[in-house]
């Protein structure tokens, strides 16, 4: 368990370089939009077009890349004041519920991620706006992200077995609101489907 903790532990750091990059990439789209609205530069157009999409896709992707290892390094939305207060084990039982409740929340997104990838990849659906990507580029990363989020919660349940309990409470691992990290994701998730369905027209293929 612990090795695969370790080797999985690499694909976080990776794809937190993978969420700086994109996040470079949002900054320099914006500044070189204002740049190039307010400089005029031979041969090239006055803005960039593509700077909100390119915004709205990386921020999104932000999330998703660098979900799993804020879960891992304890740097989530945590409420853990009522744990300080209430006795060890009692905070230990409230510990494995919020851990099995994210579980579950994380495992069943990744199912509903997983299902509206293949529809959209199936429907040949296209994302039309100053970007124009297939739809399924964009959905792919929910399925990986929340299953990778679901087994960092079976980890962390590991990490509360009595053998690993004491250490696992002294370094600050769970919280009793380990729920907010998946609701958070899930309401950023259906929002940008919803604004996607919006703006997208008929299926083609």
């Amino acid at each position: 368990m612990e090795r695969l903790q370790a080797a999985l532990g690499r694909v976080y750091d990776f794809m937190m370089v993978l969420a700086c990059l994109v996040l470079l990439a949002i900054v320099g789209s914006i500044a070189g939009d204002v740049l190039l609205r307010n400089v005029a530069i031979p041969g090239l157009p006055r803005g960039f077009v593509a700077a909100n999409d390119v915004s709205e896709y990386g921020l999104y992707l932000c999330t998703l890349l660098a979900a799993p290892a804020l879960l891992r390094a304890g740097q989530h939305i945590r409420v853990d004041i009522l744990l300080r207060a209430i006795p060890r084990q009692a905070a230990w039982v409230c510990e494995w519920i919020s851990d099995v409740a994210g579980l579950l929340a994380c495992t069943a997104l990744a199912w509903m991620g997983w299902v509206m990838t293949a529809k959209s990849y199936a429907a040949g659906a296209m994302q039309t706006r100053s970007l124009v990507v297939p739809e399924w580029w964009l959905l792919a990363g929910l399925p990986v992200a929340f299953a990778l989020l679901a087994i960092e919660f079976v980890f962390r349940m590991w990490r509360l077995s009595p053998g690993a309990r004491g250490a696992a409470f002294r370094r600050g691992v769970g919280s009793m609101s380990e729920w907010i990290l998946p609701a958070f994701l899930l309401l950023g998730a259906r929002r940008c489907c919803s604004s996607w369905a919006s703006r997208s027209p008929s299926p083609s293929r």
